[in-house]
């Protein structure tokens, strides 16, 4: 009994058996393909809670769904297959998949992850470290590197884009020269460090003494969960000028005097040592009315594609031109209250403009909504000019004056006095 007392105490609570984390398994050498009769050490690292043994808990070794006959912390192997360990109170570990090859020629590739902004190294082997003359390293088919002898293939900050399939190719001296061989392909995958940052309004903050208030805006991203200690710093853009560098600090908050100008800010997130950098899309305020009393949303980016600098149109009312009547607005709806421009009868078919202004840049919509209203100042003008000509006592104006101004709006009517 007093025994089984003394276990109790020592052994880990349901609490903290809860919170164990896996163990980390891993490969030495660091390659996940070998040659036949080639043996590596598997090493399995986590938690080893110590009871009234002479020797700490025992390590479960698993080939598959095979358990295997041994529990030291490292073991050694040469069978290709799934690899994974476990520790007492802990659950099972990621697995690590060896395979063992009879070919001349081998590609080595890192049995660990490798993310956005780490170095990859690739491997290229002949068979039991032969030298490989004449080198050639591809990359989804396309040559990527050349070298006279053995060497390394390394791409010093891996990006998402160095994904695919790899391969190598090369001769050996067995004892002569041989013609070329090409090693079996292997994928590689980058996996992403944090996700793209999105721009969110968090709130308003009122001026206390000499503190002005504003909007604060919060940089938001997310780190993957095996590098979720990673440090990250963010910078805050309006337009295309820095309103704060790189901080600490994921919240910025927008003066009072710029608060209008929300839509034209955007963040970035990167690395400490830059190696990293991910940017969010403007700043989008949905809805109508007050754009602090709606949560805010971003617009994607397209991959692949620069961030513009310029702002996204704002929509504004315009004031209605009753002597434009076939002239509609082609850009978004307008604020509660706005008054709305002139445009045809609900039952009149639609236009060209209208058919094809949906699918305009919001740039150009506004572009057209500036010209609408140059054509009515125009349209005003040709009605002045006429209602003068039928005021008696007058100067009336030449006719070539008259005619270069009526071609510009042949859709101006006649007034008769």
């Amino acid at each position: 009994m007093w025994e089984l007392t003394v276990l109790l105490l020592l052994a880990p609570s349901s609490g903290q058996a809860a919170t164990v984390e896996k163990p980390v398994l891993s490969l030495h050498p660091p390659w996940t393909t070998i040659f036949k009769g080639e043996k590596v050490t598997l090493r399995c690292d986590g938690y080893h809670p110590l009871l009234l043994e002479l020797r700490p808990i025992s390590t479960l070794w698993y080939l598959g769904h095979l358990l295997l006959p041994s529990y030291k912390k490292s073991i050694e192997v040469h069978t290709p297959g799934v690899y994974r360990c476990q520790t007492r109170g802990a659950p099972v570990s990621d697995p690590i998949h060896l395979l063992v090859s009879n070919d001349w020629l081998i590609l080595q590739v890192p049995y660990a992850a490798v993310f956005e902004g780490e170095p990859l190294v690739l491997r290229c082997r002949g068979w039991y470290d032969k030298i490989v003359y004449k080198l050639h390293y591809y990359h989804d088919g396309q040559p990527v590197r050349y070298f006279h002898s053995s060497a390394n293939y390394t791409v010093p900050q891996a990006r998402a884009s160095d994904s695919g399939r790899y391969q190598c190719s090369g001769t050996m001296r067995v004892p002569v020269e041989s013609a070329p061989m090409f090693s079996a392909k292997v994928a590689v995958t980058v996996q992403e460090l944090f996700q793209a940052p999105v721009l969110r309004v968090m709130g308003r903050v009122e001026a206390r003494g000499a503190a002005f208030g504003g909007v604060v805006l919060r940089c938001e991203t997310r780190l993957h969960p095996q590098k979720r200690d990673t440090p990250l710093q963010f910078a805050f853009y309006k337009y295309s000028r820095p309103v704060r560098r790189y901080d600490w600090d994921a919240e910025y908050t927008v003066p009072e005097p710029e608060v209008e100008e929300l839509e034209s800010y955007w963040c970035e997130a990167a690395t400490t040592t830059r190696s990293v950098r991910k940017r969010s899309p403007w700043l989008q305020l949905p809805g109508r009315g007050s754009p602090l009393d709606l949560a805010s949303t971003t617009a994607p980016v397209p991959d692949n594609q620069p961030l513009s600098f310029r702002k996204p149109p704002v929509s504004r009312s315009v004031p209605s031109v009753p002597s434009v009547p076939n002239v509609t607005s082609a850009g978004p709806p307008f604020p509660a209250g706005g008054a709305p421009t002139a445009g045809p009868p609900a039952c009149a078919p639609p236009t060209p403009l209208q058919q094809t202004a949906g699918a305009l840049k919001p740039d150009v919509a506004l572009l057209l909504r500036e010209m609408q209203l140059l054509q009515g100042l125009l349209s005003r003008v040709v009605l002045e000019l006429k209602e003068t000509q039928a005021v008696p006592g007058h100067t009336v104006e030449t006719p070539t004056s008259h005619s270069a101004v009526s071609q510009g709006t042949p859709e101006t009517t006649t007034v008769e006095s």
